[in-house]
């Protein structure tokens, strides 16, 4: 506290700049890792129960269960695409209907990619502020270092002495910028990496998902092997 007590304005710029950097880093990655924790452990349960019931029907009345899964998502959206095409289907009493003039196993594809870009958004959010920290909070402690460098320069210049007892504290005051930058940055680096790779092993899954969702329909409604 005391070296802080003395550093430049400059410098306490830079360190303020770092601590909510730090923060709010700190912040994300308790966010990140609750959510993303949920929707792994959450979609393996979906996964259980889907291939349990088989019944879409009955999977679509307790998807409430599986609130943070992104798979129950893209059941949700691929269920409520086919409800309307059966719908219709029913109206005209076409009984290629899918395949047609709807549009048919097209339309639930097409839901089924926009659920998943949908979710990958939201399982994605906040990790940007995570990449610039890490990125660049160093080099804004490494400027603090420089700027409290040069200021101690400064200082041995105008009091003509280069001992170390004069020296010490301005080098000491600089390099406290640098050390912060590095515990602000190796945090949010770190829990960047780590939430990456767990999303893209849930982007697979859900690539999987959709995969195996058109191949049932296809089966299923239009007689048809995916």
């Amino acid at each position: 506290m005391g070296i802080l007590a003395v550093t430049g304005l400059v410098v306490k710029g830079v360190l303020v700049i770092l601590c909510f950097f730090s923060i709010v880093s700190l912040g994300i990655i308790f966010y990140k890792f609750r959510q993303v924790y949920r929707a792994n452990s959450q979609s393996e349960k979906f996964l259980e129960f889907f291939w349990k019931v088989k019944r879409f029907d009955s999977i679509n009345a307790q998807l409430d269960r599986f609130d943070d899964s992104p798979l129950a998502v893209l059941f949700s959206e691929g269920f409520n695409e086919l409800k309307k095409l059966v719908e219709k289907g029913d109206e005209k009493a076409e009984p290629n209907v899918f395949s047609t003039e709807l549009g048919g196993i097209d339309n639930i594809a097409r839901a089924l990619r926009r659920a998943t870009t949908s979710q990958i958004t939201r399982l994605e959010k906040y990790l940007t502020f995570l990449a610039t920290t890490g990125a660049t909070a160093p080099f804004i402690g490494l400027f603090g270092t420089v700027w409290g460098i040069m200021t101690a320069f400064k200082g041995i210049g105008e009091t003509g002495s280069a001992s170390l007892a004069v020296v010490a504290p301005g080098i000491a005051e600089a390099l406290i910028a640098t050390a912060v930058g590095l515990v602000a940055a190796i945090p949010a680096v770190m829990g960047y990496n780590h939430f990456q790779h767990k999303i893209k092993v849930l982007i697979a899954e859900m690539d999987s998902f959709s995969t195996e969702y058109l191949n049932i329909v296809q089966r299923t409604f239009t007689g048809k092997q995916g």
